[in-house]
């Protein structure tokens, strides 16, 4: 059983209304969203779109109901862009994160990417980087790891992900390989490895020593197929339900949890499952979850 002074659980505002598809759940509100997650029995959020930006007024509606912010996603453009733009709207997150007592950043490589490209397939289209780009990716990560941990006291966790120049096992070993472990850790995401043909279980085994946080997102194999045989984009796989929550798909979780246990794992475990919510309740797919997450784990 993993320790429940060590972990937290969170879950993902992206069930309730989507970031990328802002049509998908835009009759739910910010104060519909957070309420239902903590009535599902979470403590952390990550930060959505209709999110106040004013860090006391999400303080407060967050305090309400004895939530958190856990982590917030960040798009680099390290090798499309000067770093110093880069650098600048990362401190820029850095300083909102560290007034809502954030303990973590989740960084995604968006040159070149293609997972919000509803006209891109989103197998055998993705950017591949070559070695001076990779050079560059990888110095550039670990300068901004460095002012994150060094400036702010915020851990930079890289988030692999479908359709992005790092999306499988042999690109995340890659740029691991030439990270500093004291400035880069790993988001851990289970559904992206599995979506890729990934083992998860292998990747968490793999790199368990680095992985600062976790989003747990289950698959359904047969619309990854479906995604597969009509070349369909990334978004348009989320809309038929590619991804649901843990123990609703073909992931096995419990090796994993075991895994995260034996490490003695310390941070957030956060449900991150993006569906059509006219298809999925919210609240019920995340009670789904905390139920699935209880038995499995303890917490």
């Amino acid at each position: 059983m993993l320790d429940k002074n060590k972990v937290k659980l969170g879950i993902a505002p992206i069930a309730w209304t989507n970031d990328d598809l802002p049509y998908l759940g835009k009759e739910n509100t910010f104060e519909q969203c957070v309420s239902e997650m903590a009535l599902a029995g979470f403590t952390g959020s990550e930060v959505g779109t209709k999110y106040p930006k004013d860090p006391d007024i999400l303080k407060k509606a967050l305090e309400l109901r004895k939530m958190e912010i856990c982590n917030q996603w960040f798009s680099a453009f390290l090798i499309t862009k000067p770093f110093e733009e880069v650098e600048k709207e990362f401190r820029g997150q850095l300083e909102f994160l560290k007034c809502m007592g954030a303990k973590v950043i989740g960084a995604s490589e968006q040159s070149y990417s293609v997972q919000g490209k509803e006209d891109t397939p989103i197998f055998g289209h993705k950017y591949v980087m070559n070695d001076e780009e990779w050079e560059r990716f990888c110095t550039g990560m670990n300068r901004l790891g460095k002012i994150a941990l060094e400036e702010y006291g915020i851990a930079l966790t890289f988030h692999h992900h479908m359709g992005t120049v790092v999306q499988d096992a042999d690109e995340v070993d890659r740029m691991m390989e030439n990270t500093d472990p004291r400035y880069v850790s790993l988001l851990f995401d289970t559904g992206h490895f599995a979506y890729c043909g990934a083992d998860p279980l292998e990747m968490a085994t793999k790199y368990i020593d680095r992985i600062k946080h976790v989003h747990l997102k289950d698959i359904r194999p047969e619309v990854v197929e479906e995604v597969k045989r009509e070349n369909l984009s990334f978004l348009e796989g989320v809309r038929r339900g590619t991804f649901t929550v843990p123990g609703d798909g073909s992931i096995d979780f419990e090796p994993i949890f075991k895994v995260l246990e034996d490490a003695g794992y310390e941070g957030y475990m956060l449900v991150e499952a993006e569906q059509d919510p006219a298809k999925a309740n919210p609240l019920e797919y995340a009670l789904k979850a905390r139920k699935y997450i209880a038995e499995k784990t303890g917490l």
